[in-house]
């Protein structure tokens, strides 16, 4: 299915193009859901520096919400903010798995350059004492020197002892877990282990998972009206175990999860509305702190982004088969470098400096975070010596202005699998020597490889990669 196809499925396919990369449709009669729309917004922003809040889903798939044509899970909120705002239909995680995308998001370069174990999720049998090096330059560590509160609420995933804590890399506040699955109401880990933290040290909190992430944002906000904040609420769910906002919980204290008694409760039969709920619960809470950005007076002064961090379940070992996640078109899962492993939903939003209703085909990626954010608080770039030097690309023209990214070529690599992505063009490879070519343009689903029609574009992909690899592998440094 081509490009134009997957905007007819998205409900886009009656929009006019007004800029390079661009594309505009007439707002919801849901953009009226949240405080201000960029058609009524005052003319006068502030000239203070902004808040930022970023809201990261886990595990949710690009066809999860409504926006992205999902007719099973109610997400009004969500899809009131893409209405008001830029949606994003080509959009990628650094990593098709929660912690290399972590990595990336934080530090704007490709987590591969933080060694081989950021290239899948950390765990904390086999990576205990391995975590997010103090050598990079982290997003709040940044934000800081310029005047910012920082605060993150939900879930780490980036290292399991005290050298490697939220706090470590730049954070002021830290409340949620450090693993990647706790139980979402009693907060145990699959090791058995509590798992609930306030800054340095443990400190359980009754409520679920999604509820209490939201709560301490909203405090954080509240705590911090008076000076510019960053604030990064990394929810949860809708990660397994799947359990929804009315259960009990399932992880008791003491007891081994490291089985398929990790994905909770339910028999597989009955997985479908469990994460339905857990979506939903999601969409809540961006209202629930859409709104208090409306009580606070801080909504024409605030850039909200949300997205996932990799792409959804399909299955998992064969089990919930279709029953999880919704990739949309898409091939493949999470954990995969196809589409489906890593293309994820992300909403921009911010009244009055982003249109309202704009669909952008731009190609970004997690990485392209942090530069956005410190060019936005006029913060200073990591200078250009060793690994400090990002690469990512700031989103400030393409957000403001509907200016083109500039061209590039991106990279993902998980283990043995890796792609590169071109313009249209993305090649599969794997180190068995097995090789894909497919033009997205014309076949988002990845399904009729061409890999053979082109062995001169091959040639210069795979030597592209090649290149990449010794540099992310080195103490040199080249911007991609």
């Amino acid at each position: 299915m081509n490009r134009r196809n997957i905007l007819k499925t998205l409900g886009l396919g009656t929009l006019g193009i007004t800029c390079s990369g661009c594309f505009t449709q007439r707002p919801q009669n849901s953009s009226e859901r949240f405080s201000t729309t960029a058609s009524s917004a005052s003319s006068e922003i502030s000239s203070a520096k902004p808040n930022f809040v970023l809201i990261v889903a886990d595990d949710l798939g690009y066809g999860d919400i409504g926006c992205y044509g999902n007719d099973r899970n109610r997400t009004p909120n969500l899809d009131a903010m893409a209405a008001e705002g830029m949606k994003f239909i080509d959009f990628h995680a650094n990593g098709p798995m929660c912690s290399p995308t972590r990595a990336a998001l934080l530090t704007g370069q490709y987590q591969n350059r933080f060694g081989r174990a950021f290239e899948s999720a950390l765990s904390a049998k086999a990576h205990a004492n391995i975590g997010l090096p103090l050598r990079s330059v982290t997003i709040p560590e940044a934000l800081k020197k310029v005047g910012y509160a920082t605060g993150m609420f939900g879930k780490w995933h980036l290292g399991y002892n005290l050298t490697y804590l939220p706090t470590r890399h730049g954070f002021d506040k830290f409340k949620g877990l450090l693993t990647g699955d706790g139980d979402h109401h009693s907060h145990i880990s699959r090791s058995g282990t509590e798992d609930w933290w306030h800054d340095e040290r443990i400190e359980m909190e009754d409520g679920y998972s999604v509820d209490l992430i939201t709560q301490h944002s909203i405090d954080f906000m509240e705590r911090n009206i008076n000076k510019p904040f960053f604030l990064y609420v990394a929810h949860l769910a809708i990660h397994f175990p799947w359990q929804g906002p009315d259960e009990q919980a399932h992880r008791v204290k003491g007891q081994s999860y490291w089985n398929l008694s990790k994905l909770g409760p339910h028999e597989e039969g009955e997985g479908g509305p469990v994460v339905r709920q857990m979506v939903e619960a999601v969409d809540k809470s961006v209202g629930k702190i859409m709104a208090a950005f409306k009580r606070l007076g801080l909504d024409n002064n605030t850039f909200v982004f949300f997205t996932s961090d990799n792409g959804g379940y399909l299955d998992y070992s064969g089990l919930y088969k279709d029953v999880i996640s919704s990739n949309g078109l898409l091939r493949g899962q999470k954990g995969d470098v196809f589409e489906g492993g890593h293309r994820v939903p992300a909403i921009a939003w911010w009244p009055g400096r982003i249109k309202a209703g704009i669909v952008t085909q731009e190609t970004t990626m997690t990485m392209d975070l942090m530069p956005t954010y410190l060019e936005l608080a006029g913060a200073k770039v990591p200078g250009p010596n060793n690994h400090k030097t990002l690469d990512g690309r700031s989103l400030r023209p393409l957000l403001f202005e509907g200016l083109p990214m500039p061209e590039r070529t991106l990279f993902w690599r998980r283990g043995k699998d890796w792609a590169v992505r071109r313009g249209p063009w993305k090649l599969i490879g794997s180190n068995n020597g097995e090789m894909r070519l497919f033009n997205l343009d014309d076949d988002i689903g990845e399904q009729k490889d061409i890999v053979k029609e082109k062995p001169e574009l091959i040639e210069e992909l795979l030597t592209i990669y090649k290149e990449w690899e010794k540099d992310v592998a080195g103490k040199n440094y080249r911007r991609w």
